[in-house]
């Protein structure tokens, strides 16, 4: 199977009645293997719900959500936070990383979480090529911001998860640094064989993936393969995300 994400006509609703809000309308989208898949849109289009639910951080209203083989929608939330655990990776534009732990202690907590003993081997390999074996022992009030971005990154990567999502990775980072994490995402796929899923509003992130959803309105309305900035640019203001 080469999918490492199929959403079928998955909807999410948040509210009832008059107040009801369609986040997400019928959405169908297949996330391929071994490929860095970015998601665009304007604000309020539908972007975050769409991470959340392929992820199974958030619930569809209505379709299925498969991650690999599972399907997660018979799944409850005790299940959902195992898998999470074991099988997904997040990096956050907060770098959401604990202060009075080390950079190692941080890359490995997911580990921890689920009672599961670090492969050493893997952890050297994950610490080296987000490019921190000299800074295992820092704590990350002592690095950068983008130094803090790859510690998340590697966090992400040392359960050898199906899929890392990232939601707006690069939101905190100025254009420097912004690019060497988004290098660094790019060797995950190609390197690793990793699956990467971001959600941007950076024309000059999405043009780091392999393919670009558009969103509006809740629906998948266009996708692009073999992105530059400047199509994507063109196309987001044909979206009106930018007037």
């Amino acid at each position: 199977m080469n999918d490492a994400v199929r959403m079928d006509a998955v909807s999410k609703v948040y509210g009832r009645g008059r107040g009801a809000v369609a986040a997400l309308r019928e959405v169908s989208a297949t996330l391929p293997r071994g490929r860095l898949t970015a998601v665009m849109g304007p604000s309020g289009s539908g972007k975050s719900t769409f991470l959340h639910c392929a992820a199974g951080l958030d619930t569809p209203t209505s379709g299925t959500v498969r991650l690999g083989d599972t399907e997660l929608s018979s799944m409850n939330e005790t299940k959902l936070t195992e898998l999470r655990r074991r099988r997904v990776g997040f990096v956050f534009q907060a770098f959401n990383l604990v202060s009075s732990l080390t950079v190692e202690q941080n890359i490995i907590l997911p580990l921890r979480l689920s009672r599961t003993r670090p492969d050493k081997a893997w952890l050297t390999e994950v610490v080296a090529r987000v490019g921190l074996a000299d800074r295992t022992g820092h704590r990350p009030g002592q690095l950068s911001g983008g130094q803090q971005q790859r510690v998340a990154i590697a966090r992400a990567l040392v359960t050898r998860p199906d899929v890392v999502f990232g939601d707006e990775p690069t939101g905190a980072l100025d254009t420097m640094t912004a690019r060497d994490v988004l290098t660094l995402l790019r060797e995950t796929v190609d390197g690793m064989g990793q699956t990467v899923v971001m959600v941007t509003h950076d024309p000059v992130a999405a043009s780091y993936a392999d393919t670009v959803l558009f969103l509006a309105d809740g629906r998948i309305v266009d996708s692009m393969d073999a992105p530059s900035s400047d199509k994507v640019a063109a196309r987001m203001t044909r979206l009106g995300a930018w007037k």
